[in-house]
C-alpha cells in the first residue's frame, strides 16, 4: 500500500523546494538570480507530532479547523540516530504577519551548511524519500477521508469538494502559554521542544523564484499551461452563520456586459448590466481536515500537505441572492485601494442586518496542469476590514487531484 502512495507522490515536482529565504541572501543580486533547484535527495527519518483539533476557530475569511482536524509534524534529513545534526539550529526570523499576531519573532530551522551556491546536500538513503513520506502520511490521510466521506453523504445545501494541497514555504515555530520561545535552546535542537510549539507556514516567495519555476521547472517537468485568472473576492460575515465566512468570487467584465462563468458543477448567477463585476460563485471558507508539516532540513523550503474541503452554497434563496447582489453591485474598482475594491462614500459595505463586508482580495493566478496535479502560481493583495491590515504575497502550491480521485474511487474508503 505504501508503494501505491509513493508512486503518486513521486510525481510531486521536488524541484520547487530550493528557494533561498531572506536570512540566507547576501544581496539583492542573489535574490534575482535564484537558480533552478536540484532534485531533493535527503536521508529521511521518521519524526512525528500528532494531535487533533478540539474546536473550530473563527477566522476572517481564513481556513478553519474541523472538529476532528488532525495535525502531524516530522522532520527529514536527521542523522542515523534520528537526531537533529549539529549544523541545524533555530533562528528568529521577521515575519510581519506572525509578529503582528503574536508580538514576537518566530523561530525557523536553519541549516548552516546549505548555502545559495550549494543548496543540495548529497545523502544516500536505502529507500525513496517519497516512500518514507507515504509511510508517514498514509494512515492519517485515509482516516481523514473516511471522516470526510460521512460528511459528503449528507451535504444538504452545501456542495462539499475535497482538496489535497501541497504548499512550499518556511515552517515558523511560535510560542505557547506552556512553552515560550525565550526558553528554547536555539543551538541544540530538540524534537520534544519543537513538539510543544505552535506552527505556521510562511509561503510568501519573491517574484524571481516564481519566474524561475514558471520559465524553468514547468517546461522541465512537462506540465501544460491551463489558464490565467484575475479574480476579486468579497468576504462577508453572515449573522446566520457566525462560525463561517461567505466568499463571493467576482470577475471584471472588460466590455461591461454580462457573462456566464462556468465554474464546474456550480451555475453562476448573473448581475445586471450596469456593473463592472459579475458574481459567479458563493462559497464558505474552507475547512481543514488534515495538516501534515514536513521540515526539510537539507533544503531551504519546507512542505505542508493539507486536506481541506471547499463548501459551495448551492441553494441560496432569492432574498439571499438579492442581498449579495446589492453588495457586489455597489463595489467600485480602485487600484489605489488595498484589495483593489472600495465602496462609495456614504454607502455602507453591508446589506441589511445580515451581511457585512469584512475583507476583500485581488488575486492574479496562473494554473498549469498534468494528469496528477495542478500547479498554481498566484499573487494576492488582500485587506482585512476588521483588523485594518493588508496582506500582499506571492505563492506556489500544488493541488494533488489524482490522489484525491483515486482515494475516492478506491476500496480504501469503501
Amino acid at each position: 500500500m505504501c508503494s501505491f502512495w509513493a508512486a503518486r507522490l513521486h510525481t510531486f515536482p521536488v524541484n520547487l523546494m530550493a528557494y533561498i529565504p531572506p536570512h540566507k541572501r547576501h544581496s539583492k543580486d542573489v535574490r534575482s538570480a535564484t537558480p533552478i533547484p536540484e532534485t531533493l535527495q535527503p536521508q529521511f527519518q521518521r519524526n512525528t507530532n500528532l494531535r487533533a483539533s478540539t474546536s473550530r476557530k473563527k477566522k476572517s475569511g481564513k481556513i478553519v479547523d474541523a472538529d476532528t482536524t488532525i495535525y502531524k509534524w516530522f522532520a527529514v534529513g536527521l542523522d542515523e540516530d534520528g537526531q537533529f545534526p549539529p549544523y541545524i539550529h533555530l533562528e528568529p526570523m521577521s515575519f510581519e504577519y506572525i509578529e503582528r499576531k503574536t508580538g514576537e519573532k518566530p523561530l525557523v530551522l536553519v541549516n548552516s551548511i546549505v548555502t545559495e551556491e550549494d543548496s543540495n546536500l548529497e545523502r544516500t538513503c536505502s529507500r525513496s524519500p517519497w516512500e518514507i513520506i507515504a509511510e508517514n502520511v498514509q494512515q492519517e490521510l485515509l482516516s481523514s477521508f473516511e471522516i470526510l466521506r460521512n460528511e459528503m453523504d449528507d451535504q444538504g445545501s452545501e456542495k462539499i469538494k475535497p482538496e489535497l494541497v501541497a504548499r512550499m514555504g518556511k515552517i515558523a515555530f511560535r510560542g505557547r502559554h506552556s512553552m515560550g520561545l525565550e526558553s528554547v535552546n536555539k543551538m541544540q535542537v530538540e524534537e520534544a521542544i519543537l513538539r510543544q510549539l505552535n506552527r505556521s507556514l510562511y509561503t510568501d516567495i519573491p517574484s524571481s523564484y516564481m519566474e524561475n519555476i514558471i520559465d524553468g521547472v514547468v517546461p522541465a517537468i512537462g506540465i501544460d499551461f491551463e489558464e490565467e485568472k484575475d479574480v476579486y473576492t468579497v468576504k462577508l460575515s453572515d449573522n446566520t452563520r457566525p462560525d463561517a465566512t461567505v466568499l463571493c468570487k467576482c470577475i471584471v467584465l472588460e466590455d461591461k456586459k454580462l457573462h456566464l462563468y462556468k465554474a464546474g458543477f456550480v451555475l453562476p448567477r448573473v448581475l445586471s448590466s450596469h456593473v463592472n463585476l459579475s458574481y459567479y460563485m458563493v462559497k464558505l471558507n474552507k475547512v481543514r481536515q488534515l495538516v501534515i508539516d514536513v521540515s526539510c532540513l537539507d533544503k531551504n523550503l519546507d512542505l505542508r500537505l493539507m486536506l481541506c474541503t471547499s463548501r459551495i452554497l448551492t441553494s441560496l434563496t432569492d432574498e439571499e441572492m438579492n442581498s449579495l447582489r446589492d453588495l457586489i453591485n455597489s463595489a467600485v474598482l480602485d487600484s489605489d485601494m488595498k484589495g483593489g475594491l472600495r465602496w462609495p462614500q456614504g454607502e455602507e459595505a453591508s446589506s441589511g442586518a445580515r451581511y457585512s463586508v469584512i475583507g476583500v482580495s485581488h488575486t492574479v493566478t496562473k494554473a498549469y496542469k498534468s494528469s496528477s496535479f495542478r500547479l498554481i502560481a498566484r499573487n494576492v493583495d488582500g485587506y482585512d476590514f476588521k483588523t485594518g491590515t493588508r496582506e500582499t504575497f506571492g505563492e506556489i502550491y500544488l493541488k494533488l487531484k489524482r490522489i484525491v480521485s483515486e482515494i475516492q474511487a478506491s476500496s480504501f474508503i469503501g
